[in-house]
């Protein structure tokens, strides 16, 4: 009557994906593998680097700017002014 029935973690697994979607549920696992990983470290007093993906550990632009915008004045050919 638990979740030792194949069937019952199945339908588990299905509730979730209709509740959460696709696109979430690898998310929402990474989310608490890093702060399952966390709360050992903590316990077992260890501090070791992350070993983060490098696009992880980037800096993300502001919404509706990218990372080699050019001001407007100089994408239409116009010579930039100097700030005052």
């Amino acid at each position: 009557m638990g979740l030792d029935n194949p069937i019952h973690i199945a339908f588990l697994l299905i509730l979730l994906l209709l509740v959460f979607g696709a696109k979430r549920l690898p998310e929402m696992g990474r989310s608490l593998g890093t702060g399952m990983r966390g709360f050992k470290e903590s316990l077992s007093g260890e501090s070791t680097q992350s070993a983060l993906p490098a696009e992880d550990r980037a800096p993300v632009p502001l919404a509706g700017t990218s990372a080699n915008a050019t001001p407007m004045a100089t994408a239409i050919g116009q010579p930039p002014t100097p700030a005052a």
